[in-house]
């Protein structure tokens, strides 16, 4: 599904926040605050997470220079059983909420609705994004940090970060939302939770050929296609992909993910970055920036995820996947 928007909802304003591991991110001279204890002074990982999100939306809320009574919706979500730390910060933002769960592909799913709400004349200014956090969606998905599990080469780690924009109506000279593609639910098989970045390729690949279908357009055509967290291997796929559709050197050198180049070369994260937060991190801080000074005119963001939970995976079921798009228009 390809949505054309007519009004154009504008990204007013992004803001990134990161926890203390993420300074090695060769983006974090992007991000608006790099906090410099995991938990944000609170005695769990949940609160600080919680936090986190309440550090990037006051953040974004200053940067906009608008008060938590101006906003008409918050729409976000992030990887904990049933969202909590979302939850329990629109309690302390107190404004009209929607909680999404597009896996790592809620940083884009959020934006979308946002775009929607604008678009139909029912909000003036919404704050959408997403986070993560290490330790709480290491315990949520695969072991407590403290147990000390190895991972095999395939794994991403999980960042601590939150990423939120503010849309609202058009405004000269702001980027715009052009158009945006609501993803499918693709599963090619894959079942190994440490092989996120195979696992969630293909859904990546349908969404960007999709896009592009239905929008007459090329790769070329955009000075950079974004994906979320794929990190190095995931990346490596989905190129393939389209290097078999007869895409060049040239093209593919198009195609970015916000997993594979979060950490740099830096070996100690294996496979590269992951999480809700990596994408929306990199997304609304990085790629925002570009956009207003110009470097970049025209971008599709692709966030991608992986819809699998700790059950589904004991109960041996295979890891679906999805991806969701935006057009960005400067």
């Amino acid at each position: 599904m390809v949505i054309v928007f007519e009004t154009k909802p504008a990204i007013l304003a992004c803001a990134a926040v990161a926890g203390p591991l993420e300074k090695r991110s060769v983006f974090k001279s992007y991000f608006d605050n790099i906090l410099e204890d995991e938990r944000f002074q609170e005695n769990t990982n949940e609160k600080g997470q919680m936090a986190l999100i309440q550090e990037a939306c006051q953040t974004l809320l200053k940067k906009a220079d608008v008060k938590n009574l101006d906003i008409d919706y918050f729409l976000s979500g992030d990887l904990v059983n049933q969202m909590t730390p979302t939850n329990f910060a629109a309690r302390e933002l107190a404004v009209s909420f929607i909680g999404l769960f597009s896996a790592c592909a809620t940083s884009i799913s959020s934006v979308i609705i946002a775009g929607l709400l604008t678009e139909l004349g029912a909000s003036n200014f919404a704050i959408a994004g997403a986070s993560s956090h290490h330790n709480a969606t290491e315990r949520q998905f695969r072991y407590p940090i403290e147990y000390g599990a190895q991972k095999p080469a395939t794994a991403q780690w999980t960042v601590t970060a939150a990423g939120f924009a503010l849309v609202g109506k058009y405004h000269k000279g702001m980027p715009y939302m052009a158009a945006a593609t609501v993803g499918k639910v693709v599963d090619y098989g894959q079942d190994d939770p440490f092989h996120m970045g195979g696992a969630m390729a293909p859904a990546a690949y349908s969404t960007i050929t999709t896009h592009l279908k239905k929008r007459n357009q090329k790769i070329r055509d955009y000075d950079v296609i974004f994906t979320g967290d794929l990190g190095k291997i995931g990346m490596k796929l989905l190129k393939a992909m389209f290097a078999e559709d007869g895409i060049k050197n040239d093209e593919l050198n198009i195609l970015r993910d916000a997993g594979e180049e979060y950490f740099g070369e830096d070996v100690r994260f294996q496979a590269g970055a992951s999480g809700a937060g990596c994408s929306a991190s990199v997304f609304f801080s990085y790629v925002d920036l570009q956009l207003r000074t110009g470097r970049y005119k025209k971008v599709l963001l692709v966030a991608t995820g992986a819809l699998l939970s700790p059950l589904s995976y004991q109960q041996g079921e295979t890891i679906p996947c999805t991806a969701h798009a935006v057009e960005i228009i400067v």
